[in-house]
């Protein structure tokens, strides 16, 4: 989502049409702070999601593009053409050995199989981070980088720009406030049109001439080698393959469970339970390299002081699967948004639709007045790193490290359908389920191990 859509006017009109009245809106600031210096910038990903990163990075008045990597010239030479004075690279890793010097900050637009090495490069040298979600492709790699971030004192931020908005931090506000009780249980779903990365297996024997413009070494990069196969992995379908993406929950999930995980103040889950498509479950030789059409994951949190009980459970489901039918009643029994997340308490309901609507509480009451300043995911980053403020960004890493913590092992879960997994976070195994132990961490390809994973 480009800033230029979070506009003070576009919110109000979004907010107002959602129930929400303009009186409750108060405060509103610039989104650039008033600093003369320049960030110098280098981006690593420049294609698809990447273009988009990099275009809302550099309309920041107070950012200059050094350099620009991408393993794909295509890609390369269009963002080239809108950053003219940046220099070009077709290798990271060639790009931090002769820019480390002229860089402060790195984006990482890769696909997930490549986040956390780039990063963790990046970091190394001392450089601030912007990372697409999810942060990392594993556990162990997400616990890397959140301790290199604290140990440099980085200024990170990962990429749900949402996580942002009014509606997700108005909906943090609600819940920690009372608004709807104690919380007992909550549910986040996503059931848009996902068939690209939702490839059914087994993985493709043919083989195409890869590009000429597409270095496939360097896009394989930590994975296992594959044969290149147009359009079954470069550029969109990668998500949807093991070696690469983390799935449906590896995407979406990181945006919609934002607040859930928000309102549990970052805890580890202690149990997760997956069930799946009986097909995916009963056939793993076919498909031990995707991911199931659809999914339904269940993970039981420790309780806090938001929470009724000692343990409170959040679902997650995609690929087409709701709340049960007794749990969209609560909100009139209306046809739910295709993407959201509830909150079932002890005095209410709260529904927020993803993305960018605000929220509704059930049975309606009027809301509390709110003073938000309003932010832009990637402006506040950058004027982060401006303030040298490490805990000024929403989804620094010390968080979001958290959060795809919690994915990885969501997507991990997937691969023992109907078994519970108890997750011993101290000590970062699985304690009943030992064979789920060996997918916390990846063996990265020979020659592309990454100091520090």
């Amino acid at each position: 989502m480009s800033h230029t859509t979070n506009t003070r006017r576009t919110f109000l009109k979004s907010t107002v049409a959602a129930g929400i009245t303009a009186s409750y809106l108060t405060s509103f600031t610039a989104w650039a702070a008033p600093v003369k210096k320049k960030v110098r910038h280098a981006a690593v990903g420049v294609g698809g999601k990447g273009a988009m990163d990099l275009k809302d990075i550099a309309s920041h008045p107070n950012i200059e593009i050094v350099a620009i990597c991408d393993v794909d010239m295509t890609c390369l030479k269009a963002a080239g053409k809108r950053n003219p004075k940046a220099r070009k690279y077709q290798d990271w890793r060639e790009m931090f050995d002769k820019e480390a010097d002229n860089i402060d900050s790195v984006s990482v637009s890769t696909p997930d199989h490549m986040h956390a090495p780039v990063a963790m490069r990046a970091m190394q040298l001392g450089k601030h981070v912007y990372c697409q979600k999810p942060l990392t492709h594993d556990v162990f790699e997400a616990r890397q980088l959140k301790k290199i971030a604290a140990e440099k004192k980085l200024v990170t931020q990962m990429g749900t720009q949402f996580a942002s908005s009014f509606s997700n931090r108005y909906s943090e506000k609600l819940i920690k406030e009372g608004e709807i009780g104690k919380v007992k249980e909550m549910y986040c779903w996503s059931n848009k049109d996902a068939r690209v990365f939702r490839p059914m297996g087994p993985r493709p024997t043919r083989k195409n001439a890869v590009p000429a413009t597409l270095d496939w070494d360097k896009w394989i990069g930590t994975a296992p080698m594959r044969p290149f196969v147009k359009d079954a992995y470069h550029p969109k379908a990668w998500r949807g393959w093991q070696d690469f993406g983390c799935g449906w929950l590896g995407d979406m999930g990181c945006h919609i469970m934002n607040t859930p995980f928000l309102v549990m103040d970052m805890a580890a889950p202690i149990n997760i339970k997956s069930t799946v498509e009986p097909a995916w479950a009963k056939n793993p030789k076919r498909f031990k390299e995707v991911f199931p059409q659809w999914e339904i994951i269940e993970y039981t949190f420790p309780g806090n002081k938001h929470t009724e009980g000692d343990t409170i459970k959040l679902t997650w489901s995609d690929g087409g699967k709701y709340p049960p039918k007794a749990v969209q009643a609560l909100v009139g029994g209306k046809k739910l948004p295709s993407q959201g997340m509830m909150a079932i308490g002890t005095e209410g309901v709260l529904l927020l639709p993803h993305p960018g609507i605000a929220p509704k509480i059930y049975p309606k009451k009027r809301l509390p007045r709110v003073k938000f300043e309003n932010t832009n995911h990637y402006y506040h980053w950058v004027d982060a790193i401006l303030k040298n403020d490490p805990d000024m960004p929403l989804s620094r890493f010390s968080f979001t490290g958290q959060l795809s913590e919690a994915i990885s092992l969501g997507v991990i879960s997937l691969r023992f359908p109907g078994q519970d997994l108890k997750w011993d976070s101290a000590a970062m195994k699985f304690t009943n389920v030992k064979e789920a132990n060996a997918l916390l961490k990846r063996t990265y390809r020979k020659g592309w191990e990454e100091k520090g994973l």
